[in-house]
């Protein structure tokens, strides 16, 4: 499926802005699932600075700085993607249950490391916590296997949770989101992690871009779709004698119930992944002068018309 990305940000400030100084996670890169065929940011007013590098997490990040005074930002990142599906689940032949996946992360002296380990800890958005151990452990029960349970969680919080927009916002604490049942894509996949690292397993926040299909009878609207967020959970294999031998990275959906081997399917673009919405959140920086300021966001994301 090829797939084209349109993501507007205009910023509008109360006064004029002297300085800004940012950094954008708006750039896709090329894995497995997905394959760029074009990608572009363009920023007004032209930035005195601006270079592109990777993250410690591998997401293209793009820095840039802007010395004249202006009342407004806009960043436009246009991006032309190709996805692929992976139904091939015979990578999950050998799934262990979740208690062996916590033991073999817990830490001891002379163990091997594993890359999976950064995404078990606490992070800026998320905290352990006794009431996530609880609500997980409906999911996870005594050997049941770690991708039958990660399921069974995403399936309760897409059961048991309401997607109410304007419910929450990006500062909204994830206890909070958990303790009302409502939120939407960033605080349910905050809340699956959450539970996930406090039964002692690692999982990690994706943003991306789905694919919507409008209203029947509806044309698509520009500018009326929107970022979305979901987790990725390790599910490792292990030899007859209890060594890690392979493993591979599952995605789950909170939101819309649905999951898969690298990607929950086609119609998603992964756009960034980190320890929660704080490594990825699409900008951020700092500014001199300019006090309030509104912002409005528009994106597209709309299928590309081949021959």
């Amino acid at each position: 499926m090829q797939l084209e990305i349109l993501h507007d940000s205009t910023y509008t400030y109360a006064g004029q802005v002297e300085t800004v100084r940012h950094q954008a996670h708006l750039k896709p890169r090329s894995n497995m699932y997905q394959n760029i065929l074009f990608s572009h940011i363009q920023i007004k007013p032209t930035p005195d600075v601006y270079y592109e590098t990777q993250d410690i997490f591998g997401n293209y990040s793009s820095y840039f700085s802007i010395q004249e005074k202006h009342p407004t930002l806009v960043i436009q990142s246009r991006s032309q993607v190709e996805t692929f599906s992976n139904a091939n689940h015979q990578q999950l032949e050998q799934i262990p249950s979740w208690e062996n996946v916590r033991e073999y992360f817990k830490y001891s002296t002379l163990q091997k490391w594993d890359s999976a380990s950064e995404f078990l800890f606490n992070s800026p958005l998320i905290q352990y916590d006794a009431q996530y151990v609880q609500f997980a452990k409906e999911a996870f029960f005594p050997q049941r296997n770690i991708l039958d349970g990660a399921i069974a969680l995403m399936e309760q919080i897409y059961h048991q949770f309401e997607y109410q927009t304007k419910s929450t916002n990006i500062n909204t604490p994830t206890r909070e989101a958990f303790d009302q049942k409502k939120g939407v894509c960033q605080d349910f996949a905050h809340i699956f992690i959450s539970c996930m690292r406090s039964i002692g397993l690692p999982a990690k926040y994706i943003s991306g871009y789905l694919l919507t299909t409008p209203p029947p009878g509806k044309v698509r609207l520009i500018g009326a779709d929107a970022s979305h967020a979901w987790t990725s959970v390790y599910i490792p294999s292990f030899d007859l004698y209890n060594k890690l031998s392979s493993g591979v990275w599952c995605d789950f959906d909170p939101t819309n119930n649905r999951w898969g081997i690298g990607s929950p399917g086609e119609d998603y673009v992964f756009l960034a992944q980190g320890r929660d919405y704080a490594d990825v959140s699409p900008i951020r920086g700092v500014i001199k002068g300019g006090a309030n300021h509104d912002i409005e966001v528009s994106v597209t994301v709309r299928p590309i018309q081949t021959d």
